[in-house]
């Protein structure tokens, strides 16, 4: 085996360093600040899916993502369909109507049922992203 000199195995550790941060650097984003729809000011819905449900109760299931930038809101007075809602990205403060207020984190998953009111604001300095698994009786 040749022997290794110093500057080579400096070079080497620079260059494995180098990758690794580069390849976390490079995680794309998912959705370009315009992508979607706009619902109220800086909140968009990118709808992603729908198909036929399996469980009895509903018809169709879909899935979209709300995109909230830094500082925005969105009101809904009551939910149209009982929902599963997760945080995929960022934090939001959810209102869920008087003394129903808590902050979800990326990873936190709850749920919605029809005609409960639901209030979100994005608090942080980042983009959050909540993702809505609806789910449809007709």
């Amino acid at each position: 085996m040749k022997d290794v000199d110093r500057r080579f195995a400096l070079a080497f550790g620079l260059a494995a360093t180098s990758a690794v941060v580069m390849a976390k650097s490079a995680v794309a984003q998912p959705y370009v600040p315009n992508q979607g729809t706009e619902i109220a000011p800086g909140v968009r819905r990118v709808d992603l899916g729908k198909r036929e449900s399996m469980i009895p109760a509903y018809k169709t299931v879909s899935m979209r993502d709300v995109v909230y930038q830094p500082k925005s809101k969105s009101t809904n007075p009551g939910m149209a369909n009982d929902m599963v809602c997760h945080c995929l990205e960022g934090e939001l403060v959810v209102n869920q109507g008087p003394g129903k207020d808590f902050t979800v984190k990326k990873g936190d998953v709850w749920s919605c049922n029809k005609g409960l009111p639901e209030n979100n604001e994005n608090a942080g300095s980042s983009v959050a992203i909540m993702r809505v698994i609806d789910l449809l009786s007709t």
